[in-house]
């Protein structure tokens, strides 16, 4: 408490009064938008000094700026950024000039080289002076508003972000299209669900976005396609990032020897193009995750929707801000048009007066008149017998306004002209009150005129998804070479003069088994002690339930053999795990770990004794279960071993993997998520037929990829027939045909290369049905119904087909799925041929309750339908006798 001049001072006071008064500034001047429009005080002043200014033509920036510095108590680098940052938004302000690139993160060029001018939009929805509320501004020099009388949901279209002492605000920006939608309902009483839309495109996963409040999440995603298999290209960035930025952290992480890139091309122009070349060898599905994992292609934004209301921060979701702009457009809209309405009764008003005043001629009795009292009052009573079906009294200014008529515009009074002029005035003044009767509709009425002058090209650009979780463990790239110094114990990627194990990354866990029987999980390091006594030291993955370990064990010195095979697919780290019976001194005496759960035969020697029958056998591994690291094992022997050799090496014991197919997530899983594909080993493919009009064989891994205009995922069979009905571009007619799918590395295309040529549906079913409605416009032909595999025979991919119909086509249905979903019961029949002749063996079991399994009753339907099928008819071409393949496998 220092004192000066015999007076003291409480510095804490003074912080504390004078930090407060800091932090309410800051936040109500300066970083928060408020409630009703939407904007902060700097956004709000260069509005309205944009409006001084407007006369329709650009005015440069710096004249801008330094309009604005009338109403705005900070410098002029502050009302520059503010501007620039309103321009790019799109919205309100028209720019001309290097305005900078939200994309790439270039700036703007200096105020005076560029212009601005605002928006027909911003002019139509912003500003309405009859409707503004005013006040002084900073130096009571000039007028500003308080609050602009915004008719739209600004703040939820712009998206703002600002911090402030104590507080922050992000609110996301959202479709223009969507919100005045939204609005609608929100007149309507119906419900609504608002969701981002990002200028910069990309995928967005919204699953926890909590309506924009404290404690929502939200992802944001690149879109990043396979170019080939050395070259991936992102097209679209996600929120808050630039393509600089971008590819920094792409640069980064490729110096962490997280994920191996060879070179990076930004080629981005108008849209953005980010080319990346990868290392040779590397998989590029892995390198998509990994982008995902350890780059800003993938980034978590926190929404906290907080604004100023009654000078007050209020914390709101987008939906109550949404109805509190809804209300606010409603109100303002009311008092527009009661404004109007006042303002047409005066004109009217006026307008009876005028024409009694010259049609009466009262104009007249003011020639007696000598002094202003007497004109007024003659005029007074000259209007009296005339006035009873006026709105209201006639006052003095009334009058006075009488007196300013010109002799001019007396002489030419035409009554005829002056009729049409008040029912002119009258119709307004209907059409006012019938609005004013029916406000919401108005309201609708007027939305929908925005939308329709101002939502063309507003489309949303970001697509919704919700993404899988990306394990980086999986998709970190192995930048390191894992090495052992047995000798001494240790274990890292810095000991380059000892024995290689493993490539492996940063962040990868290390498992270690010792020779008394006991395992550890431990992180990698350049170099750590792991005891002299290891027999096996590799790198672990969670919830890996393939690699599949043997161990022979004695339990204690003196005790029995046991054998067991398990998985460790979960563990506490550095937590030392006993996998012998648990007696001191327990060792192990055989150990080996197999990928894939290879089976193995080992040969056990005895140690020699009196009375031993057999002093040498064979163990199969392969006849043990696979249990638990806990379990104690089987019984091997329990006299003494002397030795234990590898004899034989066989397969894998696990047999295919069961994969599925998550809709939501378009990812491939081992977990049972989604829709069952089947199960793949070896060479089994996965086929993928796009929207495009081609189609893709892709690898069973759980990283692959999946083209955008996917929209069917199977299985692959060599001998499936896809059945595909497309519109061919250049005869502009719609063409039938069915192909085997090849193999190939590539995409291949099996409609015309014609840009109008686009696939129309497609069925990987037998017998595939197509349901033709005819346009009634042009013929009267009925609905026919189209059986494809009798249409037309199987040909090759690239044969152009047959065409469907001469007639012109209104709209074509799939009568049949696009391909029977795959169960296990299904794998089980697989490829199976029926005839005519055994549909009678097809019977339905007979026990009670039994169901029928998926196959067998597809297989009943469709040999029950061919049945039925007339042989006269045209479209099906039925051949008793014939077979019929389900195409299921």
């Amino acid at each position: 408490m220092p004192a000066t001049g015999g007076r003291t001072f409480s510095v804490s006071g003074m912080y504390r009064n004078w930090f407060l008064d800091y932090a309410s500034y800051v936040i109500l001047e300066r970083a928060v938008p408020a409630l009703y429009d939407g904007l902060k005080p700097v956004q709000r002043r260069i509005l309205h000094a944009m409006n001084d200014l407007d006369d329709g033509r650009y005015n440069k920036v710096a004249n801008i700026i330094g309009h604005t510095m009338q109403y705005h108590p900070h410098g002029d680098a502050s009302i520059g950024d503010a501007l620039v940052q309103l321009g790019q938004k799109d919205l309100l302000i028209d720019c001309q000039g290097n305005w900078g690139n939200t994309l790439t993160g270039d700036s703007a060029a200096a105020p005076r080289y560029i212009e601005a001018r605002l928006s027909k939009f911003a002019n139509e929805v912003v500003f309405n002076p009859k409707t503004t509320e005013w006040q002084l501004s900073y130096d009571g020099r000039n007028k500003e508003p308080v609050f602009l009388p915004v008719k739209f949901p600004l703040l939820l279209a712009q998206g703002v972000e600002g911090i402030a002492v104590g507080l922050s605000c992000k609110v996301l920006p959202h479709n223009f299209n969507e919100l005045i939608d939204a609005s609608i309902a929100v007149l309507r009483k119906r419900s609504f669900e608002l969701l981002p839309d990002f200028p910069t495109a990309g995928l967005a996963d919204v699953s926890n976005y909590n309506e924009g409040e404290r404690g929502g999440r939200v992802r944001a995603r690149a879109r990043i396609r396979k170019e080939d298999n050395k070259t991936l290209i992102i097209s679209e960035i996600p929120y808050g990032t630039t393509t600089a930025s971008l590819i920094e952290s792409i640069i980064k992480a490729n110096d962490k020897g997280k994920i191996k890139v060879r070179h990076i091309e930004d080629n981005t122009a108008e849209n953005v193009e980010i080319a990346i070349h990868l290392a040779a060898g590397v998989s590029p599905d892995n390198t998509i995750d990994a982008l995902y994992a350890f780059t800003d292609c993938e980034l978590s934004i926190a929404p906290n929707a907080v604004v100023i209301e009654n000078d007050k921060p209020r914390f709101v979701s987008v939906a109550e801000l949404l109805r509190i702009s809804t209300e606010n457009t409603l109100r303002l809209l009311k008092l527009e048009l009661t404004i109007k309405r006042s303002e047409l009764e005066e004109q009217w008003h006026f307008a009876s007066l005028e024409r009694i005043f010259i049609e009466k001629k009262v104009y007249r009795k003011i020639e007696e008149a000598e002094t202003w009292e007497q004109v007024m009052d003659f005029i007074h009573r000259g209007l009296k017998p005339h006035v009873k079906d006026l709105r209201r009294e006639v006052t003095d200014d009334d009058v006075v306004r009488l007196t300013e008529i010109r002799i001019k515009r007396i002489s030419k009074f035409d009554a005829f002209q002056a009729d049409e002029h008040i029912r002119s005035l009258e119709d307004n003044l209907a059409s006012v009150q019938h609005k004013l009767d029916h406000l919401v509709d108005h309201a609708v009425d007027y939305f929908k005129e925005l939308k329709k002058k101002y939502g063309a090209g507003r489309e949303r650009k970001t697509e919704l998804r919700t993404f899988d979780t990306i394990v980086a463990t999986k998709v970190a790239v192995a930048n390191r070479k894992l090495y052992v110094d047995r000798a001494e114990g240790f274990m890292g990627w810095s000991l380059r003069n000892f024995e290689f194990v493993d490539e492996c990354s940063e962040i990868d866990d290390i498992i270690v088994f010792r020779a008394n029987g006991t395992m550890i999980v431990t992180k990698v390091a350049d170099k750590k002690f792991i005891g002299k006594d290891f027999l096996h030291v590799g790198v672990w993955k969670k919830n890996d339930e393939r690699t599949i370990y043997h161990l022979i064990y004695q339990d204690g010195p003196k005790g029995a053999y046991y054998m067991k095979r398990f998985a460790v697919t979960g563990i506490t780290r550095d937590k030392e795990y006993d996998l012998t019976g648990g007696a001191t001194g327990s060792k192990v005496e055989y150990f080996t770990a197999n990928p894939d759960g290879a089976a193995e035969v080992v040969q056990v020697q005895l140690r020699p004794r009196p009375n031993l029958r057999k002093s040498k056998f064979d163990i199969d591994f392969a006849q043990l279960s696979v249990k638990g690291r806990g379990s104690k094992g089987n019984l091997l022997t329990r006299y003494l071993v002397n030795k234990i050799t590898q004899k034989e090496r066989g397969g894998s014991t696990l047999g295919a993997i069961p994969i599925w197919f998550d809709e939501t997530v378009r990812r491939l899983n081992d977990t049972g998520h989604g829709r069952y594909l089947g199960r793949f080993a070896g060479e089994d493919r996965i086929l993928a037929v796009l929207s495009t009009g081609e189609y893709q064989l892709l690898p069973f891994a759980l990283s692959t990829h999946f083209p955008d205009e996917t929209i069917t995922v199977v299985k692959w069979d060599p001998k499936a027939v896809i059945s595909a009905v497309y519109w061919e571009g250049e005869k502009q007619q719609y063409q039938v045909k069915r192909f085997l799918v090849e193999p190939a590395k590539d995409p291949v295309t099996f409609i015309t290369e014609h840009p109008e040529s686009k696939l129309a549906l497609h069925s990987l079913v037998g017998h595939p049905r197509v349901k033709v409605a005819f346009d009634k416009r042009s013929n009267d032909r009925p609905n026919e119904e189209v059986d494809m595999e009798a249409f037309i025979a199987v040909k090759g991919v690239k044969a152009l087909g047959n065409r469907l119909t001469p007639f012109k086509v209104k709209d074509l249905e799939l009568l049949d799925p696009m391909f029977i979903p795959m169960t296990p019961e299904l794998e089980e029949v697989q490829g199976i041929l029926i005839t005519d002749e055994e549909v009678g063996n097809l019977d339905p079991p007979e026990e009670e309750g039994l169901e029928e399994s998926p196959m067998k009753q597809f297989r009943r339907d469709q040999a029950a339908q061919d049945v039925e099928r007339s042989p006269e008819d045209p479209l099906i071409g039925y051949e008793p006798g014939k077979q019929i393949t389900l195409g299921l496998d």
